[in-house]
């Protein structure tokens, strides 16, 4: 824990780590020179069963002999995109692109053709590498198709055919030398509110933001990570992939997520740290309770990416019998700027989202005048330091309104700081409801919410109403055979919380619209609220 007693809030970057000058590519071969018949990395297939396996030395060898291909057919600074779940595949071109001088563009597998061309034609990429088909999901149609309009395409490479991704083409060049400070990235945001916008990220950052999550998440030297984010998100192919290497943690990288296979593979491969969005976590628990597993070589599970509530940490210590943290960031920062650590006070790991980072500047600014707030007051939560994005890929005006003048990256989130410099999320700026008035944080009605009994999972949203400017309507799913009433529910929020934040709609749903790394995606839920989508009400 650091030291320190504010009256703002303000954070200053510690220095009890340090950023290290490497890239993608750099922090591989570092593990195959020292490590090298070392295990690496393993492939968990869709039936939960354990397939290929490498060494760093190998994977180390797969990686040069993929950039000796891709530098014949792409010129370094040119993009890639990757269209694939996890793969082995999947980390050696990531390695094998940062080699190459290439910029790798990741695309959600589930995208359909139109999400595909506005990606691939807003990166500006003139090669696609991808799989043919995933949970039903024709990728290589869709490919054809979208690509026959794209000029720019010149390259459309089956990850899976070993000939096609490793034949040469006809130019000659050597590597390049590749700085920390190049990019070699851009990650479009998860879309929680709509439009999606290419994050372009550099070596510098990705790495080490990788290195120091998983120093605080005590990770060591041969412990398994068990990684089933996708890696098409920071939180697989940079936090779990990136900071495994440089902790010679060995990866099992999950094709398809499914909780009854994943608490198998604990079981059998003695998993000791694992990432995963609360909804993640929740399938896992519910398939733990219908069938029984020795998981008790877990040590370490972190979660993030959305509201993690505080019943759900309780129940997956004692499910599992592991020590859990909380990390907090976005796309933008590489991803992460707070975490717990796993020795916290419980409250403080209940409650709020940690300190920085190491190397990490946080401020909570006033949204309207951008001055730095009072500890213990809400405002914007903003970050400045190595881990934040070079900006946003041809679109100087979102840059623009979201790093100002400064360096400070504005999230979008609101928080407070108190005089520790521990943060607690309470809502996006956007998302902040009005009430006659008076402001509510659907983060704090949420977490009420959950502590009842009946309440599986929840989402707060702000609609308009002709009264009151805005109401709070609450989207919950039910834990598995229970139905409250509204006169349950209304009871529980005016014991725990002023009359005023209780819900004034309560809406029974099976599940939640979702973004690829596992948020709500809340303008769903209030945009079919209010075209009458939800009529059946408590």
């Amino acid at each position: 824990m650091y030291q320190v007693t504010l009256t703002r809030a303000h954070f200053p970057a510690q220095s009890d780590d340090f950023v290290e000058e490497t890239t993608v590519p750099g922090v591989l071969f570092a593990a195959a020179s020292d490590s090298p018949g070392e295990a690496a990395l393993r492939e968990a297939l869709l039936n939960g069963e354990i397939g290929r396996r490498w060494t760093y030395r190998q994977l180390a060898d797969d990686v040069e002999r993929l950039a000796a291909s891709l530098i014949t057919h792409f010129a370094p600074g040119e993009r890639i995109a990757i269209w694939a779940p996890n793969i082995p595949e999947w980390a050696i071109l990531e390695f094998a692109a940062g080699l190459a001088g290439l910029t790798l563009v990741t695309v959600n597998p589930a995208y359909q053709p139109k999400e595909l061309r506005y990606v691939l034609e807003q990166s500006r990429s003139v090669g696609l590498f991808l799989v043919r088909e995933y949970r039903g999901n024709p990728m290589a149609d869709i490919a054809r198709t979208v690509c026959a309009e794209l000029p720019q395409i010149r390259r459309i490479v089956d990850l899976e055919d070993k000939d096609v991704l490793l034949e040469r083409g006809a130019q000659t060049r050597a590597l390049p030398a590749t700085a920390p400070g190049d990019p070699v990235q851009i990650q479009y945001t998860s879309g929680t509110t709509g439009f999606p916008k290419g994050a372009v990220l550099h070596h510098r950052g990705l790495v080490n933001n990788a290195r120091l999550t998983l120093n605080r998440m005590e990770v060591t030297k041969g412990d398994t990570y068990l990684n089933f984010m996708p890696m098409f998100h920071t939180s697989g192919c940079a936090v779990a992939l990136l900071g495994s290497v440089q902790k010679r943690a060995p990866i099992i990288l999950a094709k398809l997520f499914d909780p009854a296979r994943m608490n198998a593979l604990i079981e059998r491969e003695k998993v000791d740290v694992l990432m995963g969005v609360p909804t993640m976590l929740i399938g896992m628990l519910e398939a733990l309770e219908r069938e029984k597993r020795d998981v008790s070589s877990l040590r370490v599970a972190i979660s993030g990416g959305a509201m993690v509530p505080p019943e759900l940490i309780k129940r997956f210590e004692a499910a599992f019998g592991c020590r859990f943290g909380i990390v907090y960031g976005q796309t933008e920062t590489s991803p992460v700027l707070t975490q717990t650590r796993l020795t916290e006070a419980f409250a403080d790991k209940t409650e709020t989202i940690g300190q920085p980072l190491p190397q990490t500047e946080l401020s909570i600014r006033d949204p309207q005048s951008n001055a730095v707030v009072p500890v213990g007051q809400v405002g914007e939560i903003c970050a400045r330091g190595y881990c934040t994005m070079i900006g946003y890929n041809d679109n100087p005006d979102a840059t623009a309104k979201t790093v100002d003048r400064d360096g400070w990256l504005h999230t979008g989130d609101l928080g407070t700081m108190d005089s520790r410099g521990y943060l607690k999320v309470t809502g996006r700026v956007k998302d902040m409801i009005i009430r006659g008035g008076e402001n509510l944080f659907p983060a704090e009605i949420e977490n009420v919410l959950l502590t009842h009994p009946a309440v599986a999972e929840v989402a707060v949203v702000g609609v308009p109403d002709a009264k009151w400017g805005e109401i709070a309507v609450a989207f919950f799913r039910a834990a598995p055979g229970s139905l409250p009433s509204r006169e349950e529910l209304v009871a529980h929020c005016r014991r725990e919380m002023a009359g005023p934040k209780t819900p004034a709609h309560f809406v029974v749903v099976d599940g939640f619209p979702q973004t690829g790394s596992g948020k709500i995606q809340k303008f769903v839920l209030r945009e079919k609220f209010e075209a009458g989508a939800f009529p059946h009400r408590l």
